[in-house]
């Protein structure tokens, strides 16, 4: 199977795309702060998923896995920051957070298989 016909790569890259417009709504003095940490972050999950499919060891699957889900509980922090600030309201926030949760789900499966003799 093609890393892109995966549950977990097609969450993520739903989850990127409503990140760039999320991203969008912050201050303009934010664009090479916040806002590229946000983007960068959402952009690493599909991408080490993506990354991590194309390895043939368990060990470098099981790495790229892991980086993906230390990239999603870092925008995670960062979606939370932008609530606290009141950049983001938890009403605007709340179907990417779903899509957080659902990838880091699947990632836990995934990485606990990768794990299993």
């Amino acid at each position: 199977m093609h890393y892109r016909n995966t549950v977990v790569w097609g969450k993520a890259m739903e989850m990127a795309c409503e990140i760039y417009r999320l991203a969008k709504l912050l201050p303009e003095e934010e664009r090479y702060g916040l806002r590229s940490q946000m983007t960068r972050s959402a952009v690493s999950v599909p991408s080490n998923i993506a990354e991590g499919w194309t390895r043939e060891s368990k060990k470098e699957k099981s790495q790229f896995l892991s980086i993906a889900h230390g990239s999603l509980a870092e925008l995670e922090t960062q979606l939370t920051l932008c609530e606290r600030i009141g950049w983001l309201s938890a009403q605007r926030t709340a179907y990417v957070r779903e899509r957080v949760e659902e990838v880091s789900r699947i990632l836990t499966t995934m990485r606990r298989n990768q794990r299993a003799p």
